[in-house]
């Protein structure tokens, strides 16, 4: 120890041994002492309290072997292995404690290793080995084991491989192999998932309200409590939320990012000091090789702490986003009907597409709020110190350009703002046109439709034109902040003082600084009882602000009785059910329901799911009660005709269904529930006379299977009153009388006098006789919903609808040859010239700077100072109008692009036939005119601009290079390949990673519009819980593809960037070696640009792989073009008269009909002639075929075989819309789209507002209309859901009466209104349309008893023709349908 002490007097101390020396070492006592006991102090001192972290954060004990026991207890005695032992008790794999144990131990070794290699002490190598042996194979040991299936390797990763995302090269390698599937995706972590993140984030919000409630207990705290509302309304006590319950996590990455602030200003340092050391020319070339290793390592540091931080912020935003999405979900459940009205489904689509994208970047970007300027105030700092008050001018340069970019950004900010407003309106139109296509096609309105959507997409492209202008304004900026930072300061500098020389150690350490400033400038922009029911005196309203829709309501249902409600059309018979289900805001009174409930609504709801899956709606199936359900609700004909049965898909809202059919599968789904409240919104009137008597009898009547329930229904059916308990008469949205049937009668009120009247009009009927004009002969087959061969039956009989399914492999040079061609080839060829321009430019100002920088010095200074000066400053200015030329010229080249392909995609769509939106779910379509023509727009141009950039920066730092060190070429080469190989892999998995996270995110668009739209029924049968977990479960699904994507850019990053230190290494381990040949200045020029190719590798492989992710949307984009498309719209040089057709007469010559190519035909060898003024009645069971007829006179199907002629003409050899507009239907859903009520009449302005009127009067709506305070320009809610059901049917008739054509089809068109008003309307259509050839689809056999011949149809088939009375008198079908329904 004496020794010891005297060694360390006199030589430890003594730097010119360790420092200032050719052979630097350290004396033998530090080696022994120091080096020795600091990793076991490290060991001891840290141990306990890494043990105390591990006992309370345990995960479980893990298993050990027989083998591995034995041998951890035969060395209990080491400290070190103890921990391990305590580890495994504690769940834990991975040691990042131990790591740094070993690390320490190793890095200890090294030195007395070297001084005793050079002692030439070999034998010491073989005692260090053993000793180091256990430890290097339990160190390099990692461990996978997987508890789950496919579970994602993070979770067991060891330390190494977490921090340089190793854990993640099994996928990678997997990828390249072959492509990806969604079945090789990790299943997410439990953290991750939506049930665990909404769970934890549901507690931090109660405990937030908790909070405040309160605080509302304390009356002085009346404007705290203000405060905290205001907070509220604006989104700030979310936020708060949010920061509880994901700021822990998130201040991890932000410890990282600080840490690689530390490194990253660490680097000019060394830079100085490399540069520092080549002017030095006794300098001992170790420390050369020091500062070039040093640089290497602090870089290597910088980018694992960067991928750490981006990692963290990614995965945080990744949660973010699955909470908001969940958030939203489950507020689209619970929202009243005041604000549904004001947030359309296609406004909530968008904010779980783009918007929650936005909230994201804002996780990400959020430290630059209070980061970026400690880092732009350290860079001035550091320049301050080495050009003195010279670096005040980059001061006054940053304050200049810092503004400009807040300025451009808030700009920029309002401009998406508009931009989204106009995306949000072209979004929410789209989802009406794709849920009202088969109204546009029957009205031939495409066209209107399209130039409203297309104005929409004007105004965004407009307003992203503006975007993108100021967008290059900011980029021209940024990318010459570093020129006229360094302009203006080393201008300053060597204007003020002759004295100041300019030599490489002040240019090119303060370009390494001012470059380091690039990255705060450019994200600080970025950062901104007995009774069942009971009423008493409720009066209710649809808004808070709204009129009452309910008045002065008092009634109470008795359990098991049968409540009938009547009432004219807008009575608020509907209000009254909603009303029962809490869907309307109570002004007074009290309104309750005891039990369960089940609901109806008069427009059926239908799921895109099988017939079964619609009925049991979640409930364990009982094939029992399963059966009498489908009995008692007349379906069980229906299956024999699907073909796959009740396994069998529905398209989205029951497209391949009839109304009767849709209508008597959302009754069987009430009915299976077993409720005790049955609120019943007209069911029974899209059904035929008949099917609607055997379902009364059946279910809902005294006898039927819920005659012990307490059942609500809403009828417009005066047969069935008589067995009501007690009947509920709405006028203007009170109780005007109320008893039952008989007591209404025996009062002789209105109610009396209205089924008097309507009684004696429906025998009137009866009676009246009708002509008879010939024999029709018809036969139909109801529609199959599955391709199928007469051979063989396929696996997916009764599949509709097509999965959007992800496209394999790498995307086809097709793709870019068809983006670049439609940006056209003049403007290409001027982006590369000025891309090439600028970089040429780049290069030569740095250049300039070398040659400045070793410019001798003579007497104290350098010579023509103000002409280096100029032609610095000319070319940097140079460069700067380069970048904004290119920039913008790219920005234009794409908005071009991407117009011509929403044309495309806008047209294509629209002239898809009715199959392909029957067999593609809405959400699909949504998802192009969302999400990806968002990426079009947006991402596209973003990622060539910084591919491009990046690109031929890249160039110019290798030729910096190679001038320097020619050398470099040996190890750049290699490098190239290395990276090729690097890129290779990651892009063919990342793209594949794109397209599965894009086609996962359709099925949560389809979810949400599919929930939005019937969320009163999910609440009425309490599936709440259920619905959220489907939710949950797809955004889950999206996110497990999401997260391996982001990882895969963190994983190529680290590699890319070590191969870009080695880079940073390699120039500068040759320019010490070349250290008496190359000068300062190009040694500083080398060294300094090569610091920026670990930036420039990773960023071009990621911009490239942004560009090609993103022409996936292209891809998806342009595979629309290929479906089948429906005839021409119209025919060029077509002879049709303009008053076609005159007399409406209709033949069909051996026409045959098939709904898709391969199926048996619909229709088969009709050969029939109506002429002209002839009322034809269609009547049969529902889902008979009765509708097949009017799809081939409209042309929504093409015929099979033979001819329609109307008049003569082929209606084949004419243009579709040429035929549409020329005839009308008034069809069985009325479809009303979000504008003006006049808009939803005449979208073309092609008739007078006298003429509108005048329409408006004989469909009985004109009064409705005079009291509206906007009359006909009412604003109609999205579907028009702010008027009632038989107001919109109104609105449709007005439709017909407006257009008057001489062919007139009523596809169940009446049945949504009561008796009276259909009496009504049935005798405006005998008026207006007398000299028309009508052909009526009837439920309500009295509407057709006095038409020239009624057709009966049954599964496809005609089975009796004749006038009314004729087939009254033979006693067939038509006879018993008519005494079914009480007219004989």
């Amino acid at each position: 120890v004496i020794s010891g002490r005297s060694v360390l007097t006199d030589t430890d101390l003594d730097w010119n041994q360790t420092w200032y020396t050719h052979n630097p070492e350290l004396s033998n006592c530090f080696q022994n002492t120091v080096l020795v006991w600091a990793p076991c102090i490290y060991l001891w001192v840290l141990s306990p309290f890494y043990c105390l972290r591990l006992y309370c954060h345990g995960r479980g004990r893990l298993p050990l072997s027989s083998l591995c026991s034995a041998k951890l207890v035969r060395k209990t005695t080491k400290t070190s292995v103890c921990v391990i032992h305590w580890e495994r008790m504690r769940g834990c794999r991975s040691s990042v404690f131990l790591f740094f144990f070993w690390l320490l131990g190793v890095v200890c070794s090294l030195i007395p290793l070297h001084a005793k290699v050079q002692l030439a002490h070999i034998g010491i190598l073989f005692h260090i080995y053993l000793n180091t042996y256990p430890h290097s194979v339990l160190f390099g040991h990692i461990v996978y084991l997987f508890f789950f299936q496919n579970a994602c390797p993070v979770q067991d990763a060891s330390f190494l491989s977490k921090i340089l995302f190793w854990w993640f090269s099994g996928l990678v390698f997997k990828g390249y192999r072959s492509p990806l599937q969604a079945e090789d995706l990790w299943s997410l972590r439990e953290e991750d998932t939506s049930e665990k993140i909404i769970s934890d984030l549901e507690e931090e919000w109660t405990a937030e309200r908790t909070n405040i409630a309160l605080g509302s207990r304390l009356p002085e705290q009346a404007q705290f409590l203000r405060k905290i509302q205001k907070e509220q309304s604006s989104g700030f006590c979310l936020l708060r939320t949010l920061a509880r319950s994901f700021g822990p996590y998130f201040l991890n990455g932000t410890l990282c990012l600080m840490v690689h602030d530390a490194f990253m200003f660490s680097v000019p340092q060394v830079l100085s000091l490399l540069l520092g050391f080549m002017k030095d020319e006794d300098a001992p070339m170790w420390k050369g090789f020091f500062y070039a290793s040093l640089m290497f390592l602090l870089s290597c540091l910088q980018s694992v702490f960067n991928h750490q931080y981006t990692y963290t912020c990614f995965t945080v935003g990744m949660r973010v986003k699955t909470a908001v999405m969940g958030l939203v979900y489950r507020k689209s459940l619970v929202v009243n009907s005041a604000a549904r009205r004001t947030c359309t489904v296609g406004e909530i689509v968008n904010l779980v597409s783009a918007d929650t994208q936005k909230l994201m970047d804002f996780v990400v970007y959020f430290n630059a709020v209070w980061l970026a300027p400690i880092e732009v105030t350290l860079c001035l700092f550091f320049l301050w110190q080495h050009l003195g008050p010279s670096a005040l001018a980059g001061i006054a340069t940053v304050i200049f350009i810092f503004p400009l970019n807040g300025f451009i950004a808030r700009q920029r900010s309002k401009l998406q703002e508009v931009q989204m407003k106009y995306m949000d309106g072209r979004v929410k139109l789209m989802n009406e046109i794709l849920n009202g296509i088969k109204i546009l096609k029957f009205y031939a309105w495409e066209k209107a439709f399209l130039e409203q959507v297309l104005g929409y997409r004007e105004k965004e492209l407009k307003t992203l034109k503006k975007s993108q202008i100021l967008y290059s304004v900011s980029l021209a900026s940024f990318n010459s902040s570093s020129f006229l930072i360094a302009f203006a300061m080393f201008g300053v500098y060597v204007l003020i003082d002759d004295k100041n020389v300019l030599d490489a150690q002040k240019i090119f350490v303060s370009m390494a600084l001012i470059n380091i400033l690039k990255t705060p400038l450019s994200q600080l922009p970025f950062a901104m009882n007995v009774d069942g029911v009971v009423f008493e005196n409720g009066t209710f309203s649809w808004s808070k602000d709204g009129p009452p829709c309910l008045k002065r309501i008092s009634v109470r249902v008795p359990c098991g009785s049968l409540v009938a409600v009547v009432g004219h059309v807008g009575s608020g018979k509907s209000s009254l059910l909603s009303a029962m289900l809490g869907e309307t805001e109570k002004r007074s009174g009290a309104v309750s329901v005891k039990g369960s409930i089940a609901y109806v609504p008069q427009q059926a709801w239908i799921q895109n799911a099988s017939l079964q899956d619609n009925i049991l709606f979640g409930q364990e199936k009982k094939e029992s009660w399963y059966q009498r359900v489908l009995e008692a609700c007349a379906l069980l004909p229906d299956l024999d005709n699907l073909p796959a049965g009740d396994a069998t898909e529905i398209g989205e809202k029951g497209l391949n269904l009839s109304g009767g059919q849709k209508q008597r599968v959302s009754l069987a789904r009430a009915v299976y529930r077993k409720a005790d409240v049955y609120l019943l919104d007209d069911p029974l009137s899209a059904v035929d006379a008949h099917v609607g008597q055997h379902i009364f009898n059946k279910v809902i009547g005294p006898k039927g299977i819920l005659r012990d329930k307490t059942r609500v229904l809403v009828t417009h059916g005066m047969s069935f009153l008589p067995q009501a308990d007690l009947i509920l008469v709405l006028v203007d949205g009170e109780i005007s009388e109320r008893g039952s049937y008989q007591e209404l009668l025996n009062r002789n009120g209105d109610f009396a006098d209205f089924i008097h009247t309507f009684a004696s009009s429906e025998r009137k009927e009866c009676l009246s006789e009708a002509s008879q004009r010939g024999n029709i002969t018809v036969v139909i087959t109801i529609e199959a919903l599955a391709d199928s061969d007469d051979d063989h039956i396929p696996e997916d009989l009764g599949k509709l609808t097509k999965v959007d399914k992800a496209r394999i492999g790498r995307v086809k040079l097709e793709m870019y040859i068809e983006y670049f061609r439609t940006i056209g080839l003049p403007l290409i060829v001027s982006i590369v010239f000025l891309y090439a321009f600028q970089q040429a430019a780049s290069l030569s100002y740095n250049y300039w700077l070398s040659l400045w920088a070793d410019q001798p010095v003579i007497n104290g200074t350098q010579l023509n100072v103000d002409l280096k000066l100029g032609v610095y400053g000319a070319l940097g200015f140079a460069q700067g109008i380069a970048i904004f030329g290119t920039t913008l010229a790219i920005s234009l080249g794409c908005i071009i692009a991407s117009r011509h392909l929403h044309l495309d995609l806008l047209n294509n769509v629209l002239h898809s036939p009715m199959s392909f939106f029957e067999s593609t779910p809405s959400g699909n379509l949504l998802n192009r005119f969302a999400k990806e023509i968002d990426a079009i727009d947006n991402m596209i141009p973003d990622g060539l601009k910084m591919m491009l950039g990046y690109f031929f920066k890249l160039m110019e730092v290798c030729i910096i290079v190679l001038m320097a060190t020619p050398f470099a070429a040996v190890i750049i080469l290699p490098m190239a390949f290395l990276y090729g190989f690097i890129q290779s892999f990651y892009v063919a998995t990342s793209c594949q990673l794109r397209r599965l996270e894009s086609v996962s995110r359709s099925p949560i668009y389809t979810h949400l519009n599919e929930t939005v739209q019937g969320a009163s029924v999910i609440r009425a049968f309490n599936e709440q819980s259920r619905f959220i977990m489907g939710a949950n479960h797809k955004v889950d699904h999206n996110q497990t593809a999401y997260f391996p994507r982001f990882v895969a850019t963190r994983w190529l990053g680290v590699n890319l960037e070590f191969l870009g230190n080695g880079i940073v290494l390699a120039a500068s381990i040759l320019s010490v070696m070349a250290k008496g040949t190359l000068s300062p200045g190009m040694v500083g020029l080398a060294v300094s640009h090569s610091l920026q190719v670990t930036g420039f590798l990773s960023w071009i492989v990621r911009s490239w792989t942004d560009v090609e992710n993103n022409i996936v949307s292209v891809e998806r984009v342009k595979e629309y073009a290929d479906t089948p498309k429906e005839a021409a719209w119209s025919i060029e040089g077509s002879s049709l008269p303009p008053s076609w057709p005159q007399k409406g007469a209709i033949e069909f010559q051996d026409y045959g009909l098939q709904y898709r190519k391969g199926l048996e035909l619909a229709l088969k060898g009709i050969s029939v002639h109506i002429k002209e003024r002839e009322k034809i009645g269609i009547v049969g069971r529902t889902g008979a075929g009765k509708s097949s007829l009017a799809l081939g006179i409209f042309r929504i199907l093409e015929a099979a075989k033979g001819q329609i002629y109307i008049d003569g003409i082929n209606i084949a050899e004419i243009g579709l819309h040429d035929l549409r507009s020329r005839i009308t239907i008034i069809p069985q859903d009325p479809v009303l789209f979000s504008g003006s009520l006049r808009m939803n009449l005449d979208p073309f302005d092609a008739y007078s507002d006298e003429e509108v009127w005048n329409a408006l009067e004989l469909a009985h709506l004109k009064n409705f209309v005079s009291e509206l305070p906007d009359k006909l320009n009412h604003e109609c809610s999205e579907g028009g859901e702010n008027i009632s059901l038989g107001q919109r049917q109104l609105v449709c008739l007005a439709r017909a009466l407006l257009r008057k054509t001489k062919i007139l089809v009523l596809d169940e068109a009446t049945a949504a209104l009561d008796l009276e008003t259909d009496t009504l309307i049935q005798s405006t259509i005998r008026s207006q349309f007398e000299d028309c050839a009508v052909l009526t689809i009837a439920h309500r056999l009295n509407t057709i008893m006095d038409y020239t011949k009624v057709i009966v149809m049954d599964k496809g088939h005609i089975v009796e023709m004749d006038s009314p009375s004729n087939l009254i008198a033979k006693r067939g079908q038509f006879y018993y349908m008519c005494r079914e329904a009480g007219l004989l």
